[in-house]
């Protein structure tokens, strides 16, 4: 465990080693398919194309056809699910949402619905990408298995034995009301987390009402033309000014319908820092958990050495239901109490090596530099990445107000010349 955490560290300040750097990697398109489950039932799925191709070969000038395959979503799933058990001290991105959240009532919450697959194509793409640019995360054998191995790289993954390590993450939940001393940086860390998500969550709740009155709104304008259309009809002179205006407002009534689609794409960039929080807060608790681990390895330690303390001086120090039993019935043999001294100083031993393995791992993972070097990268990326959205946003924003404007700057223009 220590020389894993330890390779780790070295990779975390190699940034020009990862996987993006040597390789071209995209989710290029979504196909829906049929087929037959586990329990042998019909069932309609989508699958997505992975392409990859090395870089040494597009710098060379040679541009190979990509390489490619195809992945389930649930794939996708399980790759995340061994990554966020393998390197527990890591903020593993997020994937998209499997199903629509937080979205403006006409849009289809379907999982199959052809925008919103399109929109996890996306998301996809984004999280292979993130993890190809992780120093630690992207040099991992089975994420290149993942990428170029199409059968064959389940079994890979189920060799690690990663599913008995994620039984641990149970306990976790339960570890934080258990640590004697809880680490204040990380205390921060998580609630830092759950103010993270709880703001994002709220400003993406405020996009979607805005979003149904904005629909409303423009739907409206569609009044405008009908009764436009058809006064135009009993006109002479006005008609054609007031055909043109409508025809005007019918396009703008329309628009809708692609703003608030371009609108879901950055919901979804929002959402990812929402999926992203989670992440984080899963890092604090499972530093909890291993903070809880170190504890109680220390504690039984002081446990068996006090055991062998008393055994061998005969003084016991605390009640136990065998000192009782001994005062009432008599002192064991010689020959037992020494087999009993063996076996303690051989569980002390023991006990030893697990305290000090778990000091290492405790100090190197989260007191040193893995923890918080990553902590400080994803701080970073998420300044930068948060900024650009709500820029970005704030433009298409404007953009869509200067159209309405322009909108109505044109049927101004038509009643001006009737």
């Amino acid at each position: 465990v220590v020389s894993d955490v330890l390779s780790c560290a070295a990779q975390m300040g190699e940034e020009g080693s990862t996987l993006l750097r040597r390789m071209e990697m995209c989710v290029a398109e979504a196909e829906k398919r049929s087929g037959k489950n586990a329990v042998n039932m019909q069932e309609t799925f989508t699958v997505y194309l992975i392409e990859t191709r090395p870089m040494d070969a597009v710098a060379d000038g040679r541009n190979p056809a990509p390489d490619s395959l195809w992945r389930r979503y649930s794939e996708f799933e399980l790759l995340r699910n061994y990554l966020v058990v393998t390197y527990p001290y890591i903020i593993v991105p997020p994937l998209p949402e499997k199903r629509a959240e937080f979205v403006w009532h006409k849009l289809s919450a379907d999982n199959m619905d052809p925008d919103f697959v399109e929109r996890r194509r996306v998301g996809l793409e984004n999280f292979l990408l993130r993890v190809a640019s992780h120093p630690v995360l992207s040099n991992d054998k089975i994420l290149y298995h993942f990428l170029t191995e199409e059968h064959g790289w389940k079994e890979v993954v189920y060799e690690t034995g990663f599913q008995a390590k994620a039984d641990s993450r149970l306990r976790a939940l339960s570890a934080t009301f258990r640590v004697r001393n809880p680490d204040k940086r990380f205390m921060e860390m998580k609630h830092y987390s759950d103010e993270l998500q709880s703001h994002t969550s709220q400003l993406l709740r405020a996009r979607a009402r805005v979003a149904d009155r904005l629909y409303g709104v423009y739907k409206v304008h569609g009044n405008y033309g009908r009764v436009f259309s058809e006064w135009s009809a009993i006109e002479k002179e006005m008609g054609d000014g007031l055909q043109s205006a409508g025809h005007h407002m019918d396009a703008y009534a329309a628009s809708i319908d692609d703003i608030l689609e371009e609108e879901e794409h950055y919901a979804d960039q929002l959402k990812e820092y929402l999926f992203y929080a989670e992440a984080l807060r899963a890092v604090c608790r499972k530093h909890e958990l291993t903070q809880f681990e170190l504890e109680m390895a220390s504690q039984d330690l002081i446990s068996k050495k006090q055991q062998r303390e008393e055994l061998a001086t005969g003084i016991v120090r605390t009640f136990s239901f065998k000192g009782m039993t001994n005062k009432l019935f008599g002192q064991e043999a010689p020959e037992q109490r020494e087999a009993r001294l063996k076996l303690l100083e051989e569980l002390i031993a023991e006990g030893e090596e697990t305290v000090k393995e778990k000091t290492l791992e405790y100090f190197f993972a989260y007191c040193v530099c893995l923890a918080w070097v990553d902590v400080q990268r994803f701080k970073e990326q998420k300044d930068k990445d948060l900024r650009e959205a709500l820029i970005n946003f704030a433009v298409m924003q404007i953009s869509m107000c200067k159209k309405g404007i322009q909108v109505w700057s044109n049927a101004k223009e038509c009643f001006l010349k009737m």
